[in-house]
């Protein structure tokens, strides 16, 4: 199957598009929808369902989620609705649409298209993409191999998760300048280069867009790049799932 459909849950929006999974690239301008509040699982599954209705889509579906996911249930939901853990959102979606739906941490598939179409691209050693978003998501790679559901960004840094003070969400409602900010990045993947010592660090999520507004402030040992894809990596890796 060289096409499917991707699906990108955020915590303030839902995006989807038919995806070359041979190319990497969307087959169609993507669309995004807000996501619920509350985010419980009846009413985001119903923005999944429009969404695959919108494009009048009949195949296979990838679905991201921000969390822990393993054979499709959904284990943790720190910026979703809590209803949704022990959830089989694999099943649940797969009732809802018809169709036959793969579902997955959202930084995980954006990893895998980052590592396979995007800035990854022949890198070995040890890789990891951080996403910027609403919270702070991570995939690390090595040697190529996907250690899944890292869920980096919620390490404790001065006392509480790093997401709470280095994600976008975050620069937004403290109304931090690009400066500060990046010293609280900064301060992030420095512990998180200190445990893991990565080759290559890269940058994704909404705010990967204005990467020059923040990169050339950090200081760090590994190399650090902007995404490649942007941010469709999640769509890219969700279709890559499917297929």
């Amino acid at each position: 199957m060289s096409v499917a459909f991707g699906v990108d849950i955020g915590g303030t929006g839902i995006k989807a598009a038919p995806v070359d999974v041979t190319t990497g690239r969307l087959k169609a301008d993507r669309i995004k929808l807000p996501t619920p509040h509350p985010a419980a699982p009846d009413a985001v599954v119903g923005v999944v369902r429009q969404l695959i209705d919108d494009f009048g889509w009949s195949g296979p579906v990838g679905v991201t989620f921000p969390g822990v996911v393993t054979g499709g249930v959904v284990r943790t939901a720190a910026n979703m609705d809590q209803r949704w853990i022990s959830v089989d959102a694999g099943d649940m979606l797969a009732r809802a649409t018809g169709q036959q739906v793969t579902v997955l941490n959202d930084a995980d598939a954006a990893g895998m298209a980052e590592m396979k179409f995007g800035a990854g691209v022949g890198h070995r050693g040890t890789v990891l993409i951080i996403t910027l978003g609403t919270g702070i998501g991570s995939a690390l790679f090595y040697e190529g191999v996907l250690v899944p559901n890292t869920e980096f960004g919620h390490i404790q840094i001065h006392g509480e998760d790093a997401e709470k003070r280095a994600s976008e969400h975050a620069r937004e409602v403290h109304e931090l300048s690009w400066g500060k900010w990046a010293s609280r990045v900064d301060d992030y993947l420095d512990k998180i280069e200190e445990l893991l010592s990565p080759d290559l660090i890269i940058i994704g999520g909404g705010v990967s867009r204005k990467s020059d507004r923040f990169l050339p402030m950090l200081s760090l040992r590994a190399k650090v790049v902007p995404a490649a894809l942007l941010n469709d990596a999640g769509i890219v890796g969700a279709a890559m799932a499917a297929a």
